[in-house]
């Protein structure tokens, strides 16, 4: 849908010259129920839907004889990381679409955005791309173009294109290659950990080669830079490819018909612990000989284990703090990814964390400079092995350690005669004491024990807990000091006995009880990066109230309407918040257990850590549909490009200037450090397309995502405002 038509190799004339190729006619249409597909002429290739965790994609696998049914690697996927239902269809239709259907939300979920191209046909060739032909069997468009994780040979990879990891557990991996001037290895776009060398010469595209080589090509097609596979030019290997893993390392592949099985003849990095964030949440990376990494967590989390091996350290230490040392190890941050770095000793670099509230880490490396990383984040990792130079410091809360007194034994040797009357009499005693003591209190205790109870489990929550908190409504007027301290329509600031800063909702609504546990519940089990945590909830009588994580600066609309707060949203940072919210928005149409709408997407419903990160609040408390949420989120990105809020006018104003090349007069005049043309360009136009009127032309959240990373272009959006006409409308019914 979103990828602009790209002609093979020459031009838009270019006249195929294959003989034997097996053509698939329009109307042809794959399905999950029936399991069916397309094969290329040779047999090595198929396309047709494969299982993902109880959802379905469409994509191109191989499909030679010699592999097994498990080994049938995928290598293209329509939309990337798009699934869909098992009623859902995949069809070429009379107007020369291809489409994919989805059956749970009832829509069109992709397409490739070819209905003025006059195709006649597709063909999945014997390369292993997917081509639609036109009458004149000229390639209009090609699944080449528009790669996912993987690289067949004869296949481009052209300056600014992109592949992306598939992704483990979230809706879009963090770990891509991309092709500026030269290869590189990024996580979340800004961290590059491994990079080609740069040759001199402009580089126009990259190709992997049949015989295991992938080359840099300068614009006249010379080779600038090349590497091997280590059965280079071994012509038993007849199937190849490379690709991106999931763990983040590029790697080539070869089919080794003795062995029946696929084998990596070449990775980029040769030690998995120097890919960024390899063991990510899950601790640090530790040496092995073996080649396979083991995360390993020095520094246990205090409360939840879920969130494996998160540094737990608290601001506010009522005992002090000490520093625990890791040797042999160096440490950074993931969420965010960069760090204070100064040159200092290894005793002032323990100092300056030590001394500094924030700072929950360092790491002090002295290979020529001495250079301490002062981290301030809980989401710590990295690696350990017995060569590395580093020593890195780990900033934890020290208990009180009681000061037990020792009696010293007696000196005397003389045996002491006991006392029966006076024992038995001091034991009678001290028995009626102490019944009377207990029976007074015991009435108080039996009274407060309910109260102390819920006071202690308070007490005991963590900011890292996934556990929900039921609070009845006292406890709410108690955390936020009756109401005291309003932050925004119907929130309030509180505090946790924990000392944990919360942010409370008063929904001012009448919700069934057992509807809004039931909602509270689904939310709550819900984490994700991009998405406010729930840390608890009340319903009780009439009262509706919702407690989140506390966000330090507040939301993106009170930050736009602050011009102090607003001078750090930069255009890079407003690119990015993009970004966020639509990974966010993805996560809860396609990663959780089942769909959840947000329902009321605003600026006003995302927050601004105290590192400006961003994150969406207020998500699930309505049943939507994704087209509602999409539709807001097109709203959303032109009110932060513009820093204006004027509805529906403004947006149609906003594209009438994007039509006439005015672009520039909708940008917020307050963004200092000026814009990249390039990206408001692509900004604006995949709002545009989120706010077609019609929701069938509307992009998924997955393809909004795949856009804002700079994976799939975007072709300039039709008037959003206007419906299409009835006759377009049966057409396009018709040839579904």
């Amino acid at each position: 849908m979103l990828g602009k038509v790209r002609i093979l190799f020459l031009s838009v004339g270019f006249l195929l010259f294959w003989v034997a190729i097996s053509e698939v006619p329009l109307g042809s249409k794959l399905s999950v129920v029936e399991n069916n597909y397309w094969t290329s002429s040779n047999g090595n290739f198929a396309v047709g839907f494969f299982n993902r965790s109880d959802q379905y994609s469409v994509g191109i696998r191989f499909n030679s004889n010699s592999i097994q049914l498990c080994k049938q690697t995928v290598v293209w996927v329509a939309g990337a990381d798009l699934t869909v239902g098992n009623n859902s269809y995949f069809q070429l239709t009379q107007n020369g679409e291809l489409v994919l259907f989805d059956s749970t939300r009832g829509v069109v979920a992709w397409t490739s955005k070819t209905p003025n191209s006059s195709v006649a046909s597709a063909a999945l060739l014997d390369s292993g791309s997917l081509v639609l032909l036109n009458n004149k069997r000229e390639i209009v468009w090609q699944s080449f173009d528009t790669p996912t994780d993987t690289l067949l040979p004869s296949q481009n990879l052209s300056v600014n294109q992109t592949l992306r990891a598939a992704s483990r557990n979230s809706v879009s991996s963090y770990y891509s290659l991309h092709l500026e001037g030269q290869l590189q290895l990024r996580w979340e776009n800004n961290v590059a950990y491994w990079t080609s060398t740069s040759p001199s010469q402009p580089i126009s595209r990259a190709i992997l080669g049949s015989d295991g080589t992938l080359q840099l090509l300068d614009q006249r097609s010379k080779v600038v830079w090349s590497v091997f596979g280590d059965d280079h030019n071994d012509s038993d290997v007849k199937l190849r490819f490379l690709r991106l893993d999931v763990d983040g390392n590029l790697r080539l592949y070869s089919w080794i018909d003795a062995l029946r099985s696929w084998r990596p003849v070449w990775q980029a990095i040769e030690n998995q612990c120097d890919v960024f964030a390899t063991c990510g949440l899950c601790g640090i990376c530790v040496f092995n000989e073996s080649g396979s990494p083991l995360c390993r967590c020095p520094f246990k989390p205090t409360f939840d284990s879920n969130l494996k091996c998160l540094v737990r350290y608290g601001n506010e230490c009522k005992s002090g703090s000490l520093m625990t040392a890791y040797e042999h190890t160096f440490l950074y941050g993931i969420y965010p990814p960069n760090e204070t770095i100064t040159l200092a000793s290894l005793q002032q670099c323990k100092s300056l964390c030590q001394e500094d509230p924030l700072c929950a880490a360092v790491s002090y490396t002295n290979d020529g400079t001495a250079q301490c990383r002062i981290m301030k984040t809980s989401y710590i990792t990295g690696q350990s092995y017995p060569s590395l130079r580093s020593i890195s410091f780990v900033k934890k809360c020290s208990d009180p350690i009681a000061a037990l007194p020792i009696s010293p034994a007696s000196s005397s040797s003389s045996p002491h005669r006991l006392c029966i009357p006076c024992i038995v009499g001091v034991g009678s005693g001290t028995f009626v004491f102490f019944f009377l003591i207990q029976f007074g209190i015991g009435f108080y205790v039996y009274k407060k024990r309910n109260y102390n109870f819920r006071k202690a489990a308070l007490a005991f929550t963590s900011p890292y807990s996934n556990v929900l908190i039921s609070l009845s409504f006292s406890e709410i007027k108690e955390l936020t000091g009756s109401f005291k301290h309003e932050i925004g329509p119907n929130m309030f600031k509180g505090t946790l006995p924990s000392n944990q800063r919360v942010i409370v909702k008063d929904l001012k609504e009448a919700i069934e009880g057992r509807k809004f546990r039931s909602t509270v519940l689904k939310i709550g089990s819900i984490y994700h990066r991009n998405l406010v945590h729930l840390e608890g909830y009340c319903c009780e009588s009439d009262h509706r109230f919702l407690v989140y994580e506390f966000s330090e600066n507040g939301s993106l609309a009170t930050c736009m309407a602050d011009p102090k707060l607003c001078k750090r949203l930069t255009w890079g940072k407003r690119v990015e918040i993009c970004l966020t919210v639509a990974r966010a928005i993805a996560y809860l149409h396609t990663g959780c257990r089942e769909f959840v709408g947000h329902g009321n997407l605003k600026c006003e419903n995302v927050v601004l850590d105290e590192n400006f990160e961003a994150k969406v609040s207020e998500f699930g408390l309505e049943r939507v549909h994704a087209e509602n949420d999409v539709k807001d989120f097109g709203e959303m990105v032109v009110e932060l490009v513009s820093g204006r809020r004027e509805g529906d006018d403004f947006c149609k104003w906003a594209y009438e200037m994007w039509v006439k090349g005015e672009a520039e007069k909708v940008i917020d005049g307050r963004i200092e450090g000026g814009i990249k043309i390039e990206q408001l360009e692509k900004v604006l136009r995949i709002a545009f397309w989120c706010l077609q009127v019609d929701e069938q032309m509307r992009p998924s959240m997955g393809e909004v995502i795949n856009v804002l990373e700079g994976t799939s272009a975007v072709d300039p959006p039709p008037p959003p405002f206007t419906r299409r006409r009835p006759q377009q409308e049966e057409e396009s019914s018709e040839s579904e």
